[in-house]
């Protein structure tokens, strides 16, 4: 994926109205799982602000439903990649 394709993506948690990404921060593309394809920003006080770990992420989309996350943790040698790893109650 080029810049400008990645650039086009939705952004986990983002408002509805404006799911886009925004120049000057800094994302990983969502692989796999019930949130595969979207954007997580990986700047500010967001879930992912140390990316060099895993995080769960509320989704209603996963194996628990409402209430449940999906764990995604850094690919290996492609911090722009965040790989789905299963669903947490």
């Amino acid at each position: 994926m080029d810049e400008e394709e990645f650039m086009r993506g939705r952004v986990y948690g983002a408002d509805h109205e404006d799911p886009g990404p925004r120049a000057g921060r800094d994302y990983a593309q969502l692989v796999g799982g019930p949130l595969d394809g979207l954007l997580l920003d990986l700047g500010g006080d967001g879930p992912a602000r140390d990316s060099g770990r895993g995080v769960a992420l509320a989704t209603e989309l996963g194996r628990y439903g409402p209430g449940g996350s999906a764990l995604y943790v850094p690919r290996p040698g492609d911090a722009r990649r965040f790989d789905w790893r299963g669903d947490l109650p």
